[in-house]
């Protein structure tokens, strides 16, 4: 499958906020957003299917369970009443999650995770990878490639603007700007070196960078991916 053809999971931060609550949120993290979007440990995350069928979403909870039973966490599946993560199945909305405890700032009965492309018919290997890699969003993670650790990927952004910009994906500059090219300070974020086999590395085709770079589709959590939740979340 060629870049263009591929569709790319993004994550909403503070910047998609209403400006109202962006406004609360930023005063209340102090400029060290990612780690102050980590849940406390012990948690017990209430979590909704605002649609899907039943099978659909009986698959995505195995698959979130993985995550579940990795970090000191409950994830709490209920059909009613308040929750902090609601999931919807909204085709053409791309595939999103809001990364950690910000989903607790979007008010009911908002979505605060997408599976735009996920239905019956998705193989076990897509749903995985997908499932993985927004519900890593959901404890905080960011995107692999954005680790100030990683030394940088000298970007071909002509490239990758033009691939993201079109079908399947159709996103809008600032959305290419936030998923590829943003990194985040060292101060923001605990990190441990690049881990190019992480469940939230990005596939990047080495058409989209000029040094060389290239990486395949990672469907597994790697043994990093692991090893940092169990170490971050005790």
């Amino acid at each position: 499958m060629s870049a263009n053809e591929q569709h790319y999971c993004s994550c909403l931060t503070i910047e998609d906020l209403a400006p109202e609550v962006r406004k609360v949120l930023q005063e209340q993290v102090r400029g060290v957003l990612l780690k102050s979007a980590k849940w406390p440990d012990r948690s017990v995350i209430k979590i909704r299917f605002l649609d899907g069928e039943p099978e659909l979403q009986q698959r995505v909870r195995k698959v979130a369970d993985e995550w579940d039973k990795l970090a000191n966490l409950t994830f709490s599946f209920v059909e009613h009443g308040p929750t902090d993560v609601r999931i919807a199945f909204t085709p053409g909305n791309g595939s999103w999650s809001y990364l950690g405890t910000m989903c607790k700032s979007i008010p009911e009965p908002q979505p605060t995770m997408n599976f735009g492309w996920l239905n019956a018919g998705t193989s076990d290997e897509e749903l995985r990878r997908v499932v993985r890699h927004e519900f890593g969003h959901l404890l905080g993670l960011t995107h692999e490639h954005m680790n100030p650790t990683g030394g940088g990927i000298e970007w071909n952004r002509d490239a990758v603007i033009r691939d993201l910009s079109g079908p399947p994906n159709n996103w809008d500059h600032d959305t290419i700007e936030r998923n590829m090219f943003q990194k985040y300070a060292p101060r923001q974020i605990v990190a441990t070196k690049l881990d190019r086999d992480s469940i939230m590395m990005y596939p990047i085709p080495k058409a989209w960078t000029l040094d060389g770079t290239e990486v395949g589709f990672n469907v597994n959590l790697s043994d990093s991916d692991r090893k940092f939740i169990k170490d971050n979340y005790r």
